[in-house]
């Protein structure tokens, strides 16, 4: 795997595992039955705590990425020209 590929498939992973985990643990102001300041929508997360869900998929990321590029290296598909 060359190094364009290999970034390619890191970012598009790191992508599909953040917006996997967006939802998670998200609760509004109106699922929390709490009170809000003029201007915000009810139904906006309370918090969404963005920082840990980037950190938790750059972990989930690498690990998959570890996965594929292991299997490309050992040609687990059998799709090598002889």
């Amino acid at each position: 795997m060359n190094l364009f590929l290999g970034v390619a498939i890191y970012v598009i992973l790191w992508w599909l595992a953040f917006f996997t985990m967006l939802p998670m643990g998200a609760q509004s102001l109106h699922e929390a039955d709490e009170a809000s300041v003029p201007g915000v929508e009810r139904g906006a997360p309370k918090s969404h705590r963005l920082g840990l869900k980037a950190v938790i998929a750059t972990g989930i990321a690498a690990l998959v990425w570890l996965f594929v590029a292991w299997a490309i290296s050992v040609d687990l598909m059998g799709m090598r020209p002889h």
